[in-house]
């Protein structure tokens, strides 16, 4: 769980709060009334950490509706009716962790693979041919096998096709995030996976992961080294939704608060199957997985919401009506998968497969402006 050799610590007290709030975090205390007043307060623009946590209790539970058409009205002010979309690119799928419930974990026997150059060239063109501008670049976690310099090849190259360049990658060093945003990355996305303490040391049972601290981190990082943002998240479905979604919140919010001039973002993935692979499914439901999303909307309205493919398509062009302002579309969890037939095996397996033209003709339908370039390179 410590430090491991290479890894860089920084000058930060975020963690000791988010761990002491979370503590201090029981859903069970909270009633109809503590909804009713954090509602008050959300809907003058006043949410407070603790209407965030009542927000997020079994009692908020009723208000689902009341919750939704206050986030309805959030999101408007604060983002119009403007959906960013993207598309996740995978490189490479090695991966130097044993995590219990990751398709990528090296104990795993799944194809593995990397994308030359050239073929990153490949997938780019045939992205770009849909009309998309953002792209989210992934790898598994392997330093040895996805290195530094490969990623900030990658993202030159990418640079040539997209305006927005987003990596969700393994935690860095800040001079190793300075490089990749020198090279054309602009935001940063990284999943603490769980915040609950004990529970991260019995999932991730070796690997560079196994460092909580590092991990927690690595947002501060990405944003000291000059990247644009960073994206919050954990992977719903290892611990109760409630506490994992709260610490993520403060965790934003501090982080927020400290700096400023970052673009803060939210991205809520349940855990999903993997072909071939025996994997713990969720536990957390469609209702619980929407009460979060709107606890987010409106604890922070003003921060960026992603609805995943791991959901099914009537849920997320729901969830774009609501609360969240960012999806992706004609996705692949696999190694390539969009030039030529994939390389490596899949992450996880996904529930939308609607192209890029199905989500933009879902969201004029639904009276909503698909968004392709909401940032120009000067």
């Amino acid at each position: 769980m410590d430090y491991q050799p290479g890894m860089e610590e920084i000058d930060s007290n975020i963690l000791p709060q988010v761990i002491k709030s979370l503590c201090a975090f029981n859903p069970d205390v909270y009633t109809r009334e503590d909804i009713r007043r954090a509602l008050q307060l959300c809907a003058e623009g006043n949410c407070s950490p603790q209407a965030f946590r009542a927000l997020l209790s079994p009692a908020a539970e009723p208000f689902l509706e009341d919750m939704a058409q206050v986030a309805r009205a959030q999101t408007r002010c604060w983002f119009g009716n403007g959906v960013s979309l993207y598309t996740p690119l995978y490189i490479a799928n090695y991966c130097e962790n044993h995590c219990s419930y990751c398709g990528f974990s090296c104990h795993h026997k799944i194809q593995r693979g990397k994308l030359t150059l050239e073929e990153i060239r490949h997938e780019a063109e045939a992205l770009a041919a849909t009309g998309l501008q953002e792209i989210l670049v992934l790898t598994g976690e392997s330093r040895a096998q996805s290195s530094v310099e490969y990623i900030g090849e990658a993202i030159a190259l990418l640079k040539e096709y997209f305006s927005v360049i987003g990596i969700e990658i393994y935690p860095l060093n800040v001079a190793e995030y300075k490089f990749l945003q020198q090279c054309g990355a602009d935001y940063v996305s990284i999943y603490q996976e769980t915040y609950e303490l004990n529970l991260y040391e019995k999932l991730h049972l070796s690997g560079p992961k196994r460092s909580y601290p590092y991990r927690f981190y690595a947002h501060e990082r990405a944003l000291q080294a000059g990247m644009r943002g960073v994206s919050f998240g954990v992977l719903l479905g290892l611990s109760d939704f409630q506490h994992d979604c709260f610490a993520t919140g403060i965790h934003a919010y501090l982080t927020q608060k400290k700096y400023p001039q970052s673009e803060i973002a939210f991205s809520l993935p349940r855990i999903r199957q993997i072909a071939g692979v025996k994997m713990q499914g969720s536990n957390i439901t469609e209702r619980q997985l929407l009460q979060a999303m709107l606890a987010y909307r409106l604890f922070l309205p003003f921060a960026g919401i992603s609805i995943s493919t791991r959901e099914r398509p009537d849920f997320r062009d729901a969830a774009v009506r609501i609360a969240a302002t960012k999806m992706s579309a004609g996705v692949s969890v696999g190694v390539g998968g969009h030039a030529k037939a994939q390389k490596g095996d899949p992450q996880f397996n996904i529930a939308d497969n609607r192209s890029v033209s199905d989500i933009r003709t879902m969201l004029k339908e639904n009276g909503l402006q698909p968004v392709f370039v909401d940032y120009i390179r000067l």
